[in-house]
């Protein structure tokens, strides 16, 4: 038996320990451990994960750098936040001398990491492009406007390859030199239009600057709340299914680690009419249309080259996996010298055009000219090149030969193609479109200016988030438009409105639940992801949201009716104008202050007028469909199809901007307040709908109430001691006492001295999601 020894280990109870190896103190006492500890999760993986509700603390950031967040509005609508930190520090950069500065860095070659070409733009096209093409429509989640491309696992993805030298070695002077007053976020989105800029003509200063808004917020952590697949390994492809069906949602990319498909082909098969296909719902779940999507890639394609010099067997680990003395910088190769014309990425290897470093026709002037063979690069990637047959149709190999070498003077190729290029000429859909551009080169190059904008600013919300001069005056359909305020209501319309609000509830042309629920599916689209949706523009009476079965469209348009009513009389009598969207917003506080009242708390919602209401012709309804309508929302027991609403909850409050205490005020104030999807009471654990009080809390905790699944499994009945009507809950409800995190925030609200707390803790949370849009508020 091994010998005792005295135990030094505070976590244990016991005086001596066994000293034998096997028997040692588990707990690591100040030793780096190399594998990481298990947790929660690993235990109960069907746990709900609340983290993301709390991601990128304040404390893990510099004091001097706003938080991504802070792009929302307080809550209590007190004063601005960090946001109008950086909107300050920013609009004290001399923009035209930050072009400058850019322009000087991207076109003198670093020895560190050689210029293509002698100049780093198409480079800088590539980083603009793969920090913003990972935004997806579904949840709006992806994109550059948090600058994420910076941090696991984007700044690792094999599509990404080499870009850690555009930020590192070309961009750093630049970021240094103007530190917390531009993000990373914008500098590179600014850097992607510069380099464009520098490419269409001869002289940079005379080049009108291409579309641009700053207001990007760097974040300083891994934003854990996006879903990026399940696969294991990178360019795995799990996500289309095990007959290769259609791509999962919210997913855009074709393969893990790619930005959008792969240029060789769906999962490196050569099959240019697959191609074509996988291309249309990729980039369509970025939110672009065909003609978008013909002249990003044909647009982008036009600059720069493929680097596929050798296998990718001599390239090292990226940036998360390199050796720590690689002090972050990944894909080392020990090819060669390992970069300028050694340099291995994608394994493709060759240009499109002849002058890769300018902008002309050569991309579809050279896709129409040839016919296309299949070969391999010299990493053995599958691209293409023309057939001896179409270069001798075209004045012969020396006319062919034409694309510049990007280091050896004098040196000259064939073009290349890949599968995906030739999918725009072979594909039913887009081949017609690139047939237009090729013909009339004027359409093209505005088409892709335009495009390009949108790929840049896709997930920046309204064009009043959007900094600086370069910001267009006209209003984009995608950017989801609303007329700019007028003349607001006054202090004295807000309480005369809100009278007449009163006034309908007591004559009962609108009850507590029916506003509440107006003003909810209102406000509630918001996703802080890209800034879209909320209650500003009133479109929650517009097709498509008025038909929404989430939004009970029965009781919406009785609401709807009534406010336009009042809306209508108000505007007839007064110079100052009252909007929809405002009016919808006013009648809900309105409401859950009788609510309050009802239950003896005197409570006041806070509201700002400004507002305005959009049109139906500024509303994309297919868009609008596709990315705000819910499929399942736990605040109002709204559940599609979905076995796990509790989770997908967290996932909305998150789009929502919420805590996980403003998530459970919201839960069991909507309960009470009856402002479920329908009429069915799910979850009304009260005896008093309409009632603003912790009835929910107490009565889902009360232990003497027995649950059992019904059915389907998706609600339960609870028979309750007191010989009471049953109680009807859905799988949310029950979390809020299930879950030992939710149930801690529940148990306070249902204590005797917590009730107070509860109604002012629901006016908060409920006032902040009917302004989450109010950007305006931050200025």
């Amino acid at each position: 038996m091994a010998p005792k020894a005295e135990s030094a280990c505070p976590y244990h109870q016991t005086a001596t320990v066994d000293a034998s190896p096997a028997a040692k103190c588990p707990f690591n006492h100040g030793k780096k451990q190399l594998v990481e500890a298990t947790t929660n999760g690993d235990w109960w993986p069907n746990q709900i994960d609340l983290r993301h509700l709390s991601q990128d603390p304040s404390s893990a950031r510099p004091s001097s750098v706003p938080h991504p967040t802070s792009s929302t509005v307080s809550s209590k609508l007190s004063s601005p936040r960090e946001a109008t930190t950086y909107k300050s520090k920013f609009e004290s950069i001399d923009l035209r001398q930050l072009r400058r500065d850019v322009h000087a860095a991207i076109t003198t070659s670093n020895p560190a990491w050689p210029a293509d070409y002698g100049t780093y733009a198409p480079l800088m096209v590539r980083l603009a492009w793969h920090s913003a093409g990972t935004y997806r429509v579904f949840d709006g989640r992806g994109g550059g406007n948090s600058g994420n491309i910076r941090l696991a696992p984007l700044n690792s993805w094999p599509d990404n390859a080499n870009l850690d030298k555009a930020r590192n070695v070309v961009l750093w002077p630049v970021k240094k030199k103007y530190g917390s007053k531009l993000s990373w976020a914008d500098l590179i989105i600014l850097a992607g239009n510069v380099a464009i800029e520098s490419m269409m003509g001869e002289d940079f200063e005379s080049v009108e600057p291409l579309w641009f808004g700053g207001g990007r917020v760097d974040a300083f952590a891994p934003e854990t709340d996006v879903y990026w697949g399940i696969e294991k390994e990178w360019l795995q492809d799990e996500r289309h299914g095990d007959a290769g069906g259609e791509l999962e949602e919210p997913l855009s990319a074709d393969q893990m680690g790619l930005i959008y498909v792969n240029p060789e082909g769906p999962g490196g098969n050569p099959d240019i009419q697959a191609s074509g296909r996988h291309i249309l719902s990729t980039f369509g779940r970025m939110g672009m249309n065909a003609r978008e999507t013909v002249a990003l890639i044909a647009g982008g394609h036009t600059f720069g080259k493929a680097h596929g010099a050798a296998p990718d067997s001599h390239v090292g680990p990226e940036p998360e996996g390199a050796p720590i003395e690689n002090l972050g910088m990944g894909w080392k190769s020990d090819y060669g010298s390992g970069k300028g014309k050694d340099t291995i990425t994608s394994g493709l290897e060759g240009a499109w055009t002849a002058h890769p470093d300018r902008w002309d026709h050569g991309f579809f002037t050279n896709l129409y000219r040839y016919d296309w063979e299949q070969t391999k690069s010299p990493a053995g990637a599958i691209q293409w090149t023309p057939t001896d047959e179409s270069i001798e149709r075209n004045g012969g190999l020396d006319a062919a030969t034409a694309v510049v070498d990007a280091h050896v003077d004098g040196l000259k190729h064939l073009p290349i193609m890949f599968t995906s290029d030739l999918a725009l000429r072979y594909d039913p859909v887009m081949g017609p479109i690139s047939e237009e551009y090729h013909a009339y080169h004027d359409i093209f190059t505005e088409e892709w200016k335009r495009a390009w904008y949108k790929l840049c600013h896709r997930d920046m919300g309204p064009k009043s988030r959007h900094l600086g001069p370069y910001v267009p005056k006209e209003d984009m359909r995608w950017q989801d438009p609303i007329p700019e305020p007028s003349s607001a209501i006054d202090v004295d319309d807000v309480a005369n409105l809100k009278a007449t609000v009163l006034k309908a509830i007591d004559e009962s042309k609108a009850s507590v639940s029916d506003l509440v629920k107006a003003a909810w599916a209102s406000a509630s689209t918001y996703r802080c992801t890209d800034h879209r949706g909320g209650a500003n523009g009133g479109r929650v009476r517009l097709e498509p949201q008025t038909n929404w079965v989430a939004n009970d469209p029965s009781s919406l348009a009785k609401v709807v009716t009534l406010l336009e009513g009042i809306q209508a009389d108000f505007n007839s009598k007064s110079s100052r104008q009252v909007s929809f969207a405002d009016l919808v917003v006013l009648a809900g506080g309105v409401a859950v202050e009788h609510a309050a009242k009802k239950a003896g708390s005197e409570v006041t919602v806070p509201f700002v007028p400004g507002r305005t209401d959009a049109s139906q012709d500024a509303t994309d309804v297919q868009s609008f469909n596709k990315a705000l309508k819910p499929s399942v929302d736990g605040f109002r027991n709204y559940n599609e199809s979905s076995d796990r609403p509790e989770h997908d909850l967290f996932d909305r409050a998150h789009l929502l901007s919420l805590s996980a205490p403003e998530t459970v005020a919201l839960v069991g104030g909507l309960r009470v307040l009856n402002a479920n999807s329908d009429s069915m009471q799910v979850g009304v654990l009260t005896e008093r709908p309409g009632v603003l009080d912790a009835s929910f809390f107490e009565n889902i905790l009360d232990l003497s109430t027995d649950w059992a699944a019904t059915g389907d499994g998706k609600l339960y009945l609870g028979t309750r001691a007191d010989g009471g009507r049953p109680w009807v809950a859905s799988r949310v409800d029950l979390a809020m006492a299930s879950n030992s995190q939710l149930r801690a925030i529940s148990e306070v609200y249902a204590s005797d001295d917590g009730k107070d707390a509860f109604v002012q803790d629901f006016v908060d949370a409920f006032a902040k999601v009917m302004n989450l849009d109010r950007f305006d508020l931050l200025a």
